[in-house]
């Protein structure tokens, strides 16, 4: 028995995916950039282009979803089940 999926739900959409991937890509940065700041002084900076990239994920995740790739935007049809 299967039943349609209506509403896929939240995050479900390619404004979402590449909002959270942009903001894993900053923190995955920041994160090595600091287990490796004590090696030299180009990782501490290199902590805060982390930390500037993470609203920048979110900037581009609410740019695509006013552009219509959210969840109910015209431009987005979820995968058959």
């Amino acid at each position: 028995m299967t039943n349609p999926i209506a509403d896929p739900g939240h995050g479900h959409s390619p404004a979402a995916w590449t909002g959270v991937i942009i903001m894993l890509a900053g923190f995955t940065i920041g994160t090595l950039a600091f287990c490796l700041a004590e090696f030299s002084p180009f990782w501490v900076a290199l902590i805060w282009v982390g930390a500037a990239i993470i609203p920048i994920g979110a900037l581009v995740g609410w740019l695509l979803s006013r552009a219509g790739y959210g969840v109910k935007g015209p431009k987005y049809s979820p995968k058959a089940h």
